[in-house]
């Protein structure tokens, strides 16, 4: 089934709209920080960004770059959320770590992602890491920093979305009293990693709940290792509805005007109008997902020339 392109843009931008979507375009509100993470016997202390909303946040966005990406690369979608009324979080994790604290798995990442997934497992503790770092980063830029919402989205491009997957999955398993937080997962052209079994273990767990998990996936090529994510969310995910998929596009077009030249040298410059679907459908399912409606896409057949395909499950 496809989405007529007429459709997608009144319907994307009428929705939009009603939930505060506009496009950013200025780092203001975005407080510059670190993150503490216990790495095997010491403690990594990483970058981390926050991006305030203009006023009381409507909840908690955890924004994860891809492999070998940086919290730099995924800023422009972190305006845009944080514009539509979100504090968006938007950690940098190492692809590169001796002891195996990574983003993507290389061995065994997983007592590392349990870590991270600590850091939402206490998020309502005004004294846990996630509070404190956030109020580390306000003080150093001298605001008075929002409480952290009770409520949160994650959102993960590429290998980031492996990483949200598995920490929702964790969250699932350990934190029983802060899963229900929880309100959804976004995956945005999301790869599997080389080794171990990450995201399908995550989404095995995941599929019986009724956590919402949809994914913005691009076209099937060498910087989303052919589309593996994707393909495992049709494996593993039995869902009615799983998503879009981009009829054309890059893997760079989660990070849109973020990206490098070394990014667009390996994996294409980003498309803007695929950029703008994206953002506008990850806005509204963001804001669908805290209110809890779940009319994701519109129900309306459309010809060959639509954007996307939409994707669908058992």
């Amino acid at each position: 089934m496809i989405l007529r392109n007429s459709t997608l843009i009144v319907l994307t931008t009428a929705c939009v709209t009603a939930a505060g979507f506009t496009p950013a375009v200025a780092d203001t509100g975005r407080l510059s920080g670190s993150i503490d993470l216990p790495c095997a016997a010491s403690v990594l202390r990483q970058d981390a960004a926050w991006y305030l909303p203009p006023g009381t946040p409507r909840g908690l966005v955890w924004l994860q770059h891809g492999f070998a990406r940086t919290a730099t690369d995924v800023a422009d979608l972190a305006r845009t959320l944080s514009a539509a009324g979100y504090l968006v979080f938007t950690p940098t994790l190492p692809f590169l770590n001796a002891h195996g604290c990574t983003l993507q798995n290389l061995g065994d990442n997983t007592p590392f992602l349990d870590r991270v997934a600590q850091l939402f497992g206490t998020a309502t503790d005004p004294t846990g890491p996630l509070a404190t770092a956030l109020a580390a980063a306000a003080t150093r830029t001298g605001v008075t920093p929002p409480a952290i919402p009770h409520r949160y989205v994650f959102i993960g491009h590429s290998a980031g979305a492996e990483a949200v997957e598995y920490v929702a999955h964790r969250l699932h398993t350990t934190y029983p009293a802060t899963w229900p937080n929880l309100r959804g997962l976004i995956l945005l052209d999301p790869v599997k990693s080389f080794l171990g079994a990450n995201t399908d273990t995550a989404l095995t767990d995941l599929s019986p709940t009724p956590l919402p998990i949809l994914t913005i996936s691009g076209p099937p090529a060498p910087c989303n290792n052919f589309g593996t994510g994707t393909t495992a969310l049709r494996t593993d995910l039995h869902r009615p509805l799983l998503g879009v998929r981009l009829t054309t596009g890059e893997h760079t077009d989660a990070e849109g005007p973020s990206t490098d030249l070394l990014a667009e040298s390996l994996c294409g410059t980003p498309q803007p109008a695929n950029t703008t679907t994206l953002q506008q459908l990850a806005v509204r399912w963001t804001t669908q997902y805290f209110a809890g409606t779940t009319d994701y896409l519109p129900r309306s057949p459309a010809p060959e020339s639509a954007p996307f395909q939409v994707l669908t499950g058992t």
